[in-house]
């Protein structure tokens, strides 16, 4: 199966990813932090991201995603956030902004997050 990086500041939520996850047969990589997250990438090559928003700075995960896009990542970036619950506001991918393959609201329940992740590793075919 695939080769999955989980980057979330929250201990819980990794663990839970992990479990989940791991239950699919997938390999799970976690990193708590945006540098650790980068760095990860560079050493283990994940096939699909499941990507916070917020960690140490609010625009972690979408600057890290930005970052990734221009330095060749193309593999999914799955992004979990309870952004529009705080805020109110929608988010959605922008090839410019938000350079991710999908969204889900925490909490995410394990159905929900190993399908999408099946769905976004059909499309990018691996």
């Amino acid at each position: 199966m695939a080769r999955i990086l989980v980057i979330d500041d929250d201990p819980d939520v990794v663990e839970a990813c992990r479990l989940f996850l791991e239950k699919d047969k997938h390999t799970v990589i976690a990193a708590y932090s945006r540098t650790e997250g980068m760095e990860a990438v560079a050493n283990h090559k994940p096939d699909l991201l499941v990507l916070d928003v917020i960690m140490e700075q609010p625009d972690d995960g979408i600057a890290m995603a930005q970052d990734l896009r221009r330095t060749g990542f193309n593999g999914p970036i799955l992004m979990m956030t309870s952004l529009s619950k705080v805020t109110g506001l929608s988010y959605s991918r922008d090839d410019d902004t938000v350079p991710v393959d999908a969204f889900l609201e925490k909490p995410v329940d394990a159905a929900t997050l190993t399908s999408k992740v099946k769905d976004l590793l059909n499309e990018k075919g691996q």
